[in-house]
């Protein structure tokens, strides 16, 4: 596939996620899209799903080979998958990626920065939070602190 063609591909498929087809998205990574593939402002495939809490497109990146623990650097959507669905509040998408080897544990920002704990434990999301104590999760002393998210809508906050 030649980069115009990957380009164009690529955006059909934050589309895909944003309006959560997983089918669109299936279809699109068949055709050779790279599930881990940022788009132009560094954001990943499943960091979007994951912070819109799409687990049907989560699961469909997934199976697709997309890195759970990869770190997505996008402008306003830094952080990995857990993380973002932890502070959500997507408890199915943050079952669905520790279903597929997400690290409980794992903390942002190369390893500096806040785990999907802190993050659920500062979003108030007790029953995401319960998931990942239960998944290993362990409560280490958060690093500096980080705004938690403002009320606007998930997507609001990558724009």
């Amino acid at each position: 596939m030649n980069q115009r063609k990957r380009k164009k591909y690529s955006r059909r498929l934050f589309e895909a996620i944003r309006e959560g087809d997983a089918s669109r998205a299936r279809a699109l990574l068949r055709s050779g899209v790279d599930p881990g593939r940022p788009d132009s402002e560094g954001t990943t495939p499943l960091y979007e799903a994951s912070v819109n809490g799409r687990t049907g497109v989560a699961r469909v990146l997934l199976r697709a080979g997309a890195a759970p623990d990869a770190e997505s650097a996008g402008l306003g959507a830094e952080g990995t998958p857990l993380c973002a669905a932890a502070c959500w509040g997507h408890t199915a998408t943050v079952r669905e990626l520790l279903a597929h080897g997400a690290d409980p544990n794992l903390r942002e920002d190369g390893g500096t920065g806040w785990s999907p704990l802190d993050w659920a434990r500062a979003c108030s999301r007790p029953e995401t939070a319960a998931l990942l104590v239960a998944a290993g999760a362990v409560a280490r002393g958060r690093p500096a602190e980080p705004q938690p998210p403002s009320s606007a809508s998930p997507s609001a906050l990558l724009r």
